[in-house]
């Protein structure tokens, strides 16, 4: 997909961050939207901005952990645009926890809307996708679906497993030389409401982290802009990428990885202590 113009894109996770900054730039290059998300007056906000170029823009309030919700969503796109060409299943959540101290209903939370919520926006708009003849699938990982990281065991599941369900569909609709690729996004740090969002519990104090202190931490390596992240990821789309890292963080992690793909653990726990 070379250009944006007259296509209809899909967006989860709309109202803010990531998700709005890809309005916006799609909206320039005149491409239709699409819009979803659980907050009502961001997402309004963001369809605001986007029908400003001229282009039409339908939303919908969307808990992507509710996989009939998705479905019904994917089917009132088409329904009101005619076709779609392109989803971004964008939208997550955070929790800061131990293992130990983590509830199973948390862990639910988490993954029923970063990794369930990517299964469901996927499922539920692959077979237009194809219909349309030009699509693509964008679902957005972490830079902590390629490494670990202390007290975000929850979140590292979630995005690995987005990892690991995007790649393979890639390869899938290669192997079928389907009209619909896939591309799977690693963010660093992202200037996004993520962090502020997320859920704290007390069961980080036995590794050391103070919740009251440890988001403000972590947001002071948030580098990248939502607007430049947008950028990359639609370039990505244009050149067919399979993976996109966003940041300079973001390769950093990568790297580390590689060339350490065991003892990297070692450097983070040091990394961690000095966080304190």
């Amino acid at each position: 997909m070379k250009l944006f113009a007259n296509k209809v894109a899909a967006i989860t996770g709309a109202g803010s961050g990531i998700g709005r900054a890809l309005a916006l730039n799609l909206a320039q290059q005149g491409c239709h939207l699409a819009l979803s998300d659980v907050n009502e007056q961001g997402l309004a906000e963001t369809v605001k901005q986007a029908q400003s170029f001229g282009v039409k823009v339908t939303s919908q309030k969307l808990d992507v952990a509710n996989k009939d919700g998705v479905h019904a969503w994917a089917d009132s796109v088409v329904r009101d645009h005619g076709k779609v060409n392109l989803i971004f299943n964008n939208a997550g959540v955070a929790l800061g926890s131990t293992v130990e101290g983590m509830s199973y209903d948390e862990l639910a939370w988490v993954m029923n809307i970063n990794f369930w919520g990517v299964v469901y926006g996927t499922k539920a708009f692959l077979p237009y996708l194809k219909a349309s003849g030009d699509g693509h699938i964008v679902n957005v990982s972490s830079v902590f679906g390629l490494c670990a990281q202390p007290t975000q065991s929850a979140y590292n599941a979630s995005k690995f497993a987005v990892r690991g369900f995007t790649e393979a569909l890639r390869q899938e609709l290669d192997l079928e030389k389907a009209p619909v690729s896939v591309t799977c996004v690693h963010p660093g740090g992202i200037k996004t409401n993520i962090a502020k969002a997320a859920k704290m519990n007390d069961s980080i104090r036995s590794v050391g982290l103070d919740p009251s202190t440890s988001t403000k931490n972590f947001e002071k390596m948030f580098r990248t802009t939502p607007a430049e992240a947008a950028n990359v990821i639609l370039n990505a789309v244009q050149k067919d990428s399979r993976r996109v890292l966003i940041g300079g963080d973001a390769y950093v992690i990568d790297a580390m990885q590689r060339l350490l793909p065991t003892s990297y653990q070692r450097l983070v726990t040091m990394g961690t202590r000095f966080m304190k």
